[in-house]
């Protein structure tokens, strides 16, 4: 039986995952492969590694490589525990692929991990551009050592064309995550205050903030500036729902003003390190609008119907539908656009990345591929002819 192998350091990352995992479990035609690492393994976000074992799913190798610092001395240590650790797990495991999502500092260091030793990777989300963070190059440098690419948008396929990738590897099937929206049996609002122990208010904003890395100078002012806009939209009548910020680079720096801003308003704030995509979603349908600068935020909200305002420029670059609104992070501008989003017609907004069906398109050519034999680690380079 031949083996397919899932690297996943983020609960995000192994929400969007879950689909295709749960799809391969199932069929039964492949062992199925789980590495975890990153924050799953960390207390202070979580250790959201029980969330996939909740989900009756084996773990084959936990790995340990976060420090304690998310500097980015930290960061650039964790890729090179990430290195060592994960090339001997490799060995151990011999998958026929490998698959990675995204772009985040630890799915590099597994992707320079298989790509030297010579396993094939299957790249989902490439082509994106996310111009305010360190993303934007670890993203466009997986693709670059992947044999099989599946974008969500056909704007991102021709991106990862653009790279040098062979057009008949580069398979445009949708963001996956949307999977989720249509076979998840989200909770009701009820189930959902039942859960948190939290009561939903009139108006409700589900908020998530993430450190633009490229820009980390000015964090402070940034946050500061939304915090004071939180605490006036308290004032008029909202309750928030918080999702922390994740391990990249000043991300605990964020955590540490949430948890200021949360205990000073505690019956109209209630914030959680990790919901579990369960959760997040079905919190996510029951509010006004999302704010802050997660990708959520423009992937799936728009399937939801659900209004986004997204500060600042962590996303910058990114195919967005008609229910986006870009603010900088200034208190005014995030306040005027509350405004817009709670007027929008929801019935109105459209989803560029919701095509339906991308787990079950990635599984037949995954299949397709490794039934097949059609698997040939040699890469070439493909050009794209133009003039200069």
């Amino acid at each position: 039986m031949k083996k397919i192998c899932f690297f996943t350091g983020t609960r995000a990352e192994y929400g969007l995952l879950y689909p295709l995992m749960k799809l391969i479990k199932e069929k039964n035609e492949y062992e199925l492969q789980i590495i975890a690492s990153g924050m799953h393994l960390s207390p202070e976000f979580g250790l959201t590694y029980k969330e996939i074992e909740k989900d009756g799913f084996k773990i084959n190798e936990k790995i340990e490589i976060l420090m304690s610092s998310d500097s980015d001395i930290g960061i650039n240590k964790a890729i090179g525990l990430g290195l060592i650790s994960f090339s001997e797990t490799l060995k151990r495991l011999d998958p026929d692929i490998l698959i990675i999502l995204g772009d985040r500092f630890e799915a590099l260091s597994m992707a320079i991990s298989s790509y030297i030793m010579k396993i094939p990777i299957a790249h989902i989300h490439g082509g994106e551009r996310t111009e305010g963070a360190i993303d934007e190059g670890i993203r466009h440098s997986i693709t670059k050592m992947s044999y099989l690419h599946f974008t969500s948008t056909a704007e991102y396929r021709k991106r990862v064309i653009q790279l040098g990738e062979i057009p008949e590897r580069v398979f445009n099937v949708g963001a996956i995550g949307l999977d989720n929206i249509k076979n998840l049996k989200l909770l009701s609002k009820e189930q959902i205050e039942e859960t948190l122990n939290f009561k939903f208010g009139d108006k409700n904003i589900l908020f998530t903030y993430h450190p633009t890395t490229l820009n980390t100078d000015q964090l402070e002012e940034e946050i500061e500036e939304i915090m004071k806009a939180l605490e006036k939209l308290i004032k008029i009548g909202y309750k928030i729902i918080i999702t922390k910020s994740n391990a990249d680079e000043g991300g605990r720096f964020i955590n540490q003003f949430i948890d200021k801003f949360s205990v000073k308003q505690k019956d109209k704030v209630f914030v959680s390190t990790n919901f579990g995509t369960l959760k997040y979603l079905s919190i996510m349908r029951y509010v006004d609008f999302i704010l802050g600068n997660s990708s959520s935020g423009i992937v799936e909200a728009p399937s939801l119907k659900v209004p986004t305002i997204n500060i600042g420029e962590r996303q910058k670059g990114r195919v967005i539908g008609n229910s986006i609104i870009d603010v900088k992070p200034l208190e005014e501008e995030i306040l005027k656009a509350v405004s817009i989003a709670q007027n929008m017609d929801r019935k109105k907004i459209n989803n560029p990345y919701d095509q339906g069906g991308a787990t079950q398109k990635i599984y037949d050519i995954l299949k397709d591929y490794l039934e097949n034999n059609k698997i040939n680690i040699k890469k070439e380079f493909y050009d794209i002819k133009f003039s200069i």
